[in-house]
């Protein structure tokens, strides 16, 4: 299980949305809306699934750039993560 994180649109971190699921879960999910009070900017960010990613603390990235070219299929989507920094904080 991990934590459902969007990037703050003010100062390009993560955040935390308050939803807990794991990855396969989260990819077979319906597109959908949602708001999310930030934590660092103290403003509510609406996002939607596709901008979202599911932070697990057993499965970290070791290369930001690796993700560039990797195509993660949600449903119908297909999103390309990486080129909008959503994994940058990630160690």
């Amino acid at each position: 299980m991990g934590m459902v994180m969007v990037k703050c649109p003010q100062t390009g971190h993560a955040i935390p949305t308050g939803i807990q699921t794991d990855r396969e879960s989260f990819g077979r999910c319906a597109v959908f809306f949602a708001r999310t009070r930030c934590p660092l900017c103290r403003t509510e960010h609406g996002w939607f699934a596709r901008e979202a990613w599911v932070d697990e603390p057993g499965i970290r990235v070791r290369h930001r750039n690796a993700l560039a070219s990797t195509p993660i299929k949600r449903g119908l989507l297909t999103v390309m993560e990486g080129d909008n920094g959503a994994h940058e904080n990630l160690d």
